[in-house]
């Protein structure tokens, strides 16, 4: 006993935050690669010939990767442990980019952004089994809230470092590069993360596929899942349909603004996600509500994002302030995870909680291309520099997806129940 004590000790304090934050290092890895082709889609347009329903639908093939993933993921993460999965994940990433950048062909592109959407899909998932076995667990809601954070940095850096990049070198070898630092990434998980905390050890629990089916049943079956879920992708469409893919395009050609300006005012709706996800879980911990949050915070969206579509002539510190704002009260849709959690029976809590994610993520392979089919439908044929250009009565119809989006979130809230912070039972209610 004397030993494990002496050894516990001995552990250097700065080793579980080392490992929960390369894990999280990794998500903001494949976060950066996620809105990649928001930063190029010019570039993308003239290398493919694609019109704006082609280029959403090449930027879904992350989503069409991603989504069905998520309800293996858990599972996986429980049998197997997250130093493997989260290694072979960020080498499918690394892989996954090679291919998208050596692309000369939409179908290999496509097949690179596929591979991107699978490695992706174990990202957050394995950071946070990683903040499990290696912090204690009044940290954990703190650390989600900065993991969070860090994937809404990758997406910054993408928007300014990654469009700078493209300007100065070419999107190809930018995408060579960001693939060398996942090799290099890969390395380091590979030599760092542990499984399992020896200091306190965490075994894994192997689910069987007969529970696993059982659980996914009775959350199938749960309307407040379904509704909450849907809530969910509502409001993450200010980052799936807006800033991850659309958001560049529409600065730009919309409101004028030049590729580095409108990568820079984009990147605050992710500044803003990167304040307001820990921010809005511990406000809520703090009231001991998670309903009323969200639809204030919904409300207040709602109205800051007809006036970014809708109010002509904004000076640009007022469009950088409301693209920030949109971005802060947007982040409220992180609580949904704590209203699963606090919804579903304790047996099925990861599975919900796979579940309500893999709902949100179907907002990315259903809004992208359908933002590029309205913005076709409604194109005046211009082209600049072998690229589509649209104008602004063209994304103001296609981006109403948005407040409609929004305003139907607000409209079921009405339909969910108030957890009040604490675990229930209500699906045998």
């Amino acid at each position: 006993m004397q030993k494990v004590t002496t050894k516990a000790l001995a552990k250097p304090a700065f080793i579980p935050w080392l490992i929960v934050g390369l894990g999280a290092l990794y998500y903001c890895y494949e976060y950066f690669l996620r809105i990649v082709p928001s930063v190029m889609t010019p570039e993308l347009m003239r290398a493919f010939n694609l019109d704006g329903l082609q280029i959403g639908a090449l930027s879904a093939y992350y989503y069409h990767a991603y989504m069905p993933m998520q309800i293996l993921v858990g599972l996986l993460m429980d049998r197997y442990g997250p130093r493997r999965l989260l290694t072979l994940a960020c080498f499918l990433c690394a892989l996954g980019t090679f291919l998208f950048a050596g692309s000369h062909t939409l179908g290999v592109a496509e097949a690179g952004r596929f591979l991107v959407g699978m490695g992706s899909a174990f990202a957050f998932v394995g950071a946070l089994k990683l903040a499990t076995v290696w912090l204690p667990p009044n940290r954990f809601a703190l650390v989600s809230g900065i993991i969070t954070c860090l994937g809404m940095v990758g997406a910054m850096v993408g928007d300014i470092l990654l469009r700078a990049m493209v300007d100065a070198i070419g999107w190809k070898t930018a995408l060579y590069l960001a693939a060398i630092v996942g090799v290099g990434l890969t390395l380091v998980l590979w030599a760092a993360i542990r499984d399992s905390n020896s200091y306190n050890e965490t075994p894994h629990h192997m689910t069987n596929f007969r529970t696993l089916l059982k659980g996914l049943w009775v959350a199938l079956k749960s309307p407040q899942i379904w509704l909450n879920g849907l809530v969910g992708l509502l409001l993450y469409l200010s980052l799936s349909a807006f800033a991850e893919m659309w958001g560049i395009p529409y600065l730009q050609q919309a409101r004028g603004l030049s590729g580095d300006t409108a990568a820079s005012a984009n990147s605050l709706i992710f500044l803003g996600w990167a304040i307001g996800a820990p921010f809005w879980g511990w406000f809520s911990d703090y009231i001991r509500l998670r309903c009323l949050p969200i639809t204030a915070a919904s409300i207040s969206a709602l109205l800051l994002i007809c006036v970014l579509l809708y109010v002509p002539g904004l000076p640009l510190p007022i469009l950088y302030l409301l693209m920030f704002l949109f971005g802060l009260l947007s982040s409220v849709q992180i609580l949904v995870f704590a209203v699963c959690r606090e919804s579903a029976p304790m047996r099925i809590a990861g599975t919900a909680i796979a579940l309500t994610n893999m709902i949100v993520m179907i907002g990315g392979n259903v809004f992208q291309p359908l933002v590029g089919k309205l913005l076709d439908m409604n194109w005046s044929g211009s082209f600049v520099d072998g690229a589509r250009v649209y104008s602004n009565t063209a994304f103001e119809i296609a981006l109403m997806v948005l407040p409609i989006g929004i305003f139907i979130a607000i409209m079921l809230m009405f339909f969910i129940r108030e957890t009040h912070g604490e675990l229930q039972d209500p699906i045998h209610h």
